[in-house]
């Protein structure tokens, strides 16, 4: 592909994010499905402007690194709640891990039609709720803490471990892994790994901001600061594929956590720099979705969405929040609202990628499934979100007047 090309592929992808951007602060709808809209327009399923397999064997390695900057930020504010709150995160982390593992794969195949292999990646692939969308959603709404915390942290402890499930489910499904005690070994190496890295370069990242002065210019602490995170990227993937997620979510955590940094400050800068990437990243993966991978799913598709949306997760939260400090109306919210986010998309384009050239049949099905999951979940629960949060009284009584 010429340079010319990329240039006008790259300039397309980032306008149609902007212009989204765009209409989604003047209408209030939620960005996301914008962001995706557009991406459908300019790609496969519309104009076919962009073609994100142009960028080759590069394609992989832009979109890790711009999640992984995503995701370090959702780890710089990442308040993990205290008590009974923090084991109501966990059990749900770990509920759902199997419960929405094994009901995603029964109703991907009977209902989508997917294969058993497939739908055991599709399943790991939407297994966890995305920070990106539930973090702009909760500020939004302003909800009350503690349904505001448990919301935006069980994201971020279940889309790393989802990722790394739904890569070695594929290496088993690929022949490269054999039998689920080594799929289970290699979870606990890439994630254990992945996370002391993570530690380990959040502590390094932080002693280092902290000997930049003050009125130093901005720069100097956003160039570093990416320079690390690129560079824990890069380490995990080389050793460990995948693990760069659990690190990323890891070093941003103990960054935050350290009073010796100027958070604010820094979180302004990432803050700014992870809604690029996402604005970049949507449309250019939604770019590879065709009308042809969505509509074989037909209304298969569509109740296989809704099973996972009113069945499965409301089964999962229920069980996991018995005895916990959490009352009926918090747990029916908590139930309710589970959209799925820019990892959810990145790690299904690039594994409908891998599948395709590994020659499996149904990886055009597995991105388009996980696409409509995206779409009607940000959707469907974007916009009755804020009306469901009034009616329960769930909004922060300090910001009610501003609602």
């Amino acid at each position: 592909m010429t340079p010319e090309r990329l240039g006008l592929l790259w300039g397309i992808t980032v306008f149609a994010g902007a212009i989204a951007r765009l209409i989604s602060s003047i209408t209030g709808f939620p960005s996301v499905v914008i962001l995706l809209l557009s991406g459908l327009l300019i790609g496969r399923s519309g104009f076919g402007l962009v073609e994100p397999l142009d960028l080759g064997q590069g394609l992989e390695t832009i979109v890790g690194l711009l999640v992984c900057l995503v995701l370090f930020e959702g780890g710089l504010n990442l308040k993990l709640p205290e008590g009974n709150v923090r084991s109501t995160v966990l059990r749900i982390s770990l509920l759902r891990l199997i419960i929405s593992l094994a009901g995603g794969v029964l109703i991907a195949h009977v209902f989508a039609g997917l294969s058993w292999p497939i739908a055991a990646v599709y399943s790991s692939i939407v297994l966890a709720t995305g920070p990106t969308v539930i973090s702009p959603l909760v500020e939004q709404i302003k909800l009350a803490s503690p349904l505001s915390s448990v919301l935006k942290a069980e994201g971020l402890v279940l889309e790393p471990i989802g990722a790394v499930l739904a890569l070695l489910i594929l290496e088993l499904l690929l022949g490269d892994l054999h039998g689920i005690k080594e799929v289970f070994i290699a979870l606990m190496q890439r994630l254990g790994g992945g996370v002391l890295i993570g530690l380990v370069a959040g502590w390094l990242l932080s002693e280092i901001l902290k000997k930049i002065k003050s009125d130093s210019s901005l720069g100097i602490e956003l160039q570093v600061t990416v320079g690390i995170i690129f560079l824990v990227y890069g380490i995990c993937e080389y050793f460990l594929p995948e693990s760069g997620l659990p690190a990323s979510v890891a070093a941003g955590f103990i960054v935050g956590k350290r009073e010796v940094i100027d958070k604010e400050r820094l979180d302004n800068l990432i803050s700014e720099l992870a809604q690029l990437a996402i604005t970049v990243l949507f449309p250019l993966l939604a770019s590879d979705v065709s009308w042809g991978e969505l509509s074989p799913l037909g209304w298969g598709g569509v109740i296989c969405v809704f099973m996972m949306m009113i069945v499965v997760r409301p089964i999962s939260v229920s069980l996991a929040t018995i005895g916990q400090e959490l009352d009926i109306k918090e747990r029916i919210f908590l139930a309710w609202l589970a959209p799925r986010g820019i990892v959810t998309a990145a790690v299904a384009s690039l594994f409908s990628i891998r599948l395709e050239q590994a020659g499996v049949l149904g990886s055009g099905r597995l991105q388009g499934l996980v696409f409509l999951t995206i779409l009607m979940t940000v959707g469907i629960q974007g916009l009755t979100a804020k009306p469901l949060a009034k009616f329960l009284n769930l909004i922060d009584s300090e910001n009610l007047n501003n609602v």
